[in-house]
């Protein structure tokens, strides 16, 4: 069969991690090892029953078996703009300051598209989220990379970036709470972000995932409660985390009217909307009851508890996480993430995704997903107690 090869641009992309990390754990469990599996970022709870009722009833609608319009149903955009109202009392035109996005990764990805020209410099965390850097290729951009230090509480110091790659950056994307790293972000950071966006004509992206889920009594901060946030930015939100709609493939932009119609833009020649049985259960999701994110993030705190304390017992000096559904552990002396990683897999049939995936800081860590029960978890502590590694 005929070869055809690809374009430069596809040979540009970065390559997928965790495509090579199912791979690796497949391996294991097809000969029969019982692999607890903590190093992907999939929800494994199901989507709340009244949620899931009303994608029932909205598929048996002849209406929604058309196309819908091409940058989503109005009554979407206003339900996200309620949203923001009764979650962060942040006011949105729902008109001009939501587009409806295909899961928020389809967003992150289209932006750089949006807003750079080929050459043009964009600010991405370092550890970070790894599809940041697909649409950075695919803008044909170029990257300046801000550390996250454990020592700043995995918050960029600006101060640490050189002044011309400041003044160059078109782009910044943050990301909190944090992926990988589990960090929050304080309404100071924020301020300090949006002044020197105003100073450097530079527009944020605050991918807002894992808004949903914070911990010890702290609820995380949306990026648009900032004074002016709106005027430099946007944020994006999925319903992936927030109502384990991961597989529903439905979140939204807000903010800046001048991004949100870029976004629309690239959109109406990318696809031809969403399907309107997503978008009415995602209405319901967002203006419905609400006890069921409650619950969530009750069960992912007491899942957080069981590991880290677990941990912590075995002499392994870990730092809990204050939101999202990772925690960030220090890799033991004298192993790099991936070896670390890949004895225990090997050795105790744990899967772990390796700092160095998330970029050249993340090595030294590894990330661990609290996406399983917290019996499994205790087990994840049993196995590693088993190897003596760490000394109590």
């Amino acid at each position: 069969m005929k070869q055809f090869p690809t374009s430069q641009i596809l040979n540009n992309l970065p390559k997928q991690f965790f495509a090579s990390l199912v791979k690796k754990v497949g391996k294991y469990i097809e000969e029969g090892y019982d692999v607890i599996n903590l190093g992907q970022g999939n929800p494994d709870q199901a989507t709340p029953q009244h949620i899931v009722k009303k994608m029932q009833e909205a598929s048996a609608n002849p209406a929604n078996h058309k196309y819908s319009p091409f940058q989503g149903h109005t009554y979407l955009k206003q339900a996200a703009a309620d949203f923001y109202k009764r979650e962060y009392g942040v006011t949105l035109n729902p008109d001009n300051e939501v587009a409806i996005l295909f899961g928020g990764k389809a967003g992150l990805v289209e932006i750089p598209q949006c807003l750079l020209n080929p050459g043009d410099t964009m600010l991405v965390p370092d550890p970070g989220y790894p599809d940041y850097l697909s649409g950075v290729a695919l803008a044909k951009a170029e990257m300046v990379m801000m550390p996250l230090r454990e020592t700043n509480n995995f918050l960029p110091d600006y101060s640490e970036l050189p002044f011309e790659a400041i003044e160059k950056a078109k782009l910044m994307f943050l990301n909190y709470p944090n992926n990988p790293t589990g960090a929050v972000a304080t309404k100071e950071f924020f301020e300090e972000s949006v002044h020197l966006a105003n100073q450097h004509d530079i527009c944020i992206v605050h991918d807002f995932a894992y808004g949903a889920i914070g911990f010890d009594g702290e609820k995380p901060l949306s990026f648009l409660q900032i004074d002016g946030a709106k005027d430099v930015g946007i944020e994006i939100y999925t319903l992936s985390k927030t109502y384990n709609m991961a597989g529903w493939r439905v979140g939204f932009a807000v903010g800046n009217s001048s991004v949100i119609s870029a976004i629309e833009l690239i959109q109406d020649h990318l696809y031809c909307s969403i399907f309107g049985g997503i978008q009415e259960a995602a209405t319901e999701a967002l203006t419905g009851p609400q006890d069921c994110v409650r619950d969530l993030n009750n069960l992912y705190e007491r899942r957080r508890n069981v590991l880290i304390d677990g941990l912590r017992s075995l002499g392994w000096d870990v730092t809990a996480p204050k939101g999202s559904f990772f925690a960030w552990l220090k890799v033991p002396e004298g192993l790099t993430s991936s070896e670390f990683a890949d004895i225990l897999l090997e050795q105790a049939h744990i899967a772990v995704a390796p700092g160095i995936a998330f970029g050249e800081l993340g090595e030294g860590y590894v990330r661990v997903g609290l996406l399983t029960s917290e019996e499994r978890l205790g087990e994840v502590v049993r196995r590693i107690s088993k190897l003596e590694i760490f000394k109590k």
